[in-house]
Parts: C-alpha cells; structure tokens; sequence
C-alpha cells in the first residue's frame, strides 16, 4: 500500500504536466499578443518555437511567414538591411521548400525572389527562383508578376518605363 500512494502522485504528476504543455495554436496566440505589444524577439521566438515543436501543424507554414514578413518589413532590430532581407528571403524559401503545397508557398517563393532581385540585387538567385515559381506554380496568380519580374530583373523604373513605352509604338 505504501508503494500505491507515491506511483499514483506520479503517475498524477506526469498527466497534470502533459495536459499543461502548450500546443502550436497557443504559441501562435502568443506570438500575436507580442506583435501587439511591439515586442518582436518574443513573437519571433514564439513562431521559431512552432516551427520547430510543431513541423507538422497548419500553424508551422504561418509561423514561417510571419517570420519572413517581420524581416521583409525590417521590424527586426540590431540587424543591417542587408542581412534582413537575407534572412527573410531565406526564410520565406524555406517555407516553400518544407511546405510546397501549402496555399502560402506560392507568395513565400515569389517574395524571395522578389527580395533577392528587388532588394539583395542577386539576379542569378533571382531567376532562378522566378523559374522556380513558374515551374512549379504556372497558373498562380503571380505567375504574370514573375514573368514581368523577370523580363525587368536589374533595369532601373526609368528603364522599364523607355521599354514599355518602345512596345506602345
């Protein structure tokens, strides 16, 4: 009987600790209070932690992009530019690479490409990724906006407008 009372609290202490833990939707929630608040570090801390503990969710690809999108915006503090668009590039291609069915891959592959090309100047990634894009997602509605993006890659807004206006003639 003495051995009966200790296994039972244990065995209590293992199922109260189970039922407490978190689950993706309320690191999600989390990561959402903390936006609200402006506190970025922790609403990036709590979407890393979905898609790490939670690869599997719906909640993971969302987690991906919110954190993609954090950088694109340069909400991120303490970082260059340069490396903010870096990371969100990366980000946003790691979305489309983990999840490619997903109903954000199309858009994350179509933002690193437009931030490699638009704002890293790294049109040899830039191409590739808009071939990428039209490859796998040719129907897309961004389909039009990669292929423009692809005859454009590198001209100034100046430039794109002599070309447009050429083809008018």
């Amino acid at each position: 009987m003495k051995f009966i009372i200790p296994s039972i609290l244990f065995i209590t202490a293992i199922f109260m600790s189970g039922c407490s833990s978190k689950t993706s939707r309320d690191y999600m929630m989390a990561a959402h209070e903390s936006m609200m608040k402006k506190n970025i570090p922790e609403a990036i801390s709590n979407y890393e932690t979905v898609v790490k503990d939670f690869p599997g969710s719906e909640d993971a690809p969302e987690a991906l992009f919110q954190i993609g999108s954090l950088y694109q915006n340069k909400m991120v503090e303490n970082i260059s530019e340069k490396e903010t668009y870096q990371k969100a590039s990366e980000i946003f291609r790691q979305l489309f690479d983990k999840y490619p069915n997903h109903k954000k891959a199309p858009m994350a592959l179509f933002l690193s490409g437009f931030i490699l090309a638009n704002d890293l100047k790294n049109y040899d990634a830039a191409t590739s990724t808009y071939n990428l894009f039209l490859k796998k997602y040719p129907e897309n509605e961004l389909a039009s906006s990669a292929k423009e993006e692809l005859d454009n890659m590198g001209l100034s807004p100046d430039q794109i407008l002599q070309k447009k206006a050429s083809k008018n003639i």
